[in-house]
């Protein structure tokens, strides 16, 4: 399945290209003593020009049947290419980029691979209940490995500590897998999906 880039993706973000879009599909979900569970998820990566992609994850729990049972969670937030920012990129706080992105063309994307022949990736996400991550990790081809980097959590929000994902892309369906690290617990398996796109 050819991938497709569209025109006016800013060009840092043509490593994710083969994440635009949206997509669905269904996996399951558990963790330590907590039973198996099937989830439906739909998740979206949009661009609007800045060097980030937005993120957006919903997950409905199913009953056995595979019908909808009730939503159980969202997630949502920003995948970009780990870098120094400077003084043309956005930020902080509404200051605004400059209008020529700091990464004007391939050649520029292409000086930022690592020794391992991929790109440095960062991502931010929030969840309800107090809880945010900041995952590093590398993008190569479509792979994406990830491991938190640092966990922010609200007094009252539940224990969490670490976590790691990985997602892929196989005969052109998105795979991921989730292992975290939570309520006293080590890092072990929670949640995998595989997801279609659509539209």
């Amino acid at each position: 399945m050819p991938i497709e880039i569209p025109s006016d993706l800013t060009p840092e973000l043509v490593p994710f290209a083969w994440l635009l879009g949206t997509w669905e599909g269904e996996g399951f979900l558990g963790y330590g003593d907590v039973e198996q569970r099937p989830f439906r998820q739909r998740v979206s990566f949009e661009q609007n020009g800045l060097p980030f992609l937005q993120y957006r994850a919903e997950t409905t729990l199913l009953d056995e049947e595979g019908q909808p049972l009730r939503p159980a969670t969202a997630e949502q937030g920003f995948w970009q290419l780990d870098r120094p920012l400077e003084d043309g990129d956005v930020g902080p706080g509404m200051l605004p980029p400059d209008v020529v992105p700091v990464l004007r063309n391939a050649e520029d994307v292409e000086r930022l691979r690592n020794a391992d022949g991929g790109f440095d990736v960062l991502v931010t996400l929030t969840h309800p209940g107090g809880m945010a991550e900041l995952y590093v990790g590398q993008i190569k081809g479509p792979r994406i490995d990830l491991a938190t980097d640092a966990v922010v959590r609200a007094r009252g929000a539940k224990e969490y500590s670490a976590a790691t994902r990985m997602y892929g892309l196989v005969h052109g369906d998105l795979f991921w897998a989730w292992d975290m690290a939570a309520l006293g617990d080590p890092l072990a398996t929670h949640a995998s999906a595989q997801l279609r796109k659509v539209g």
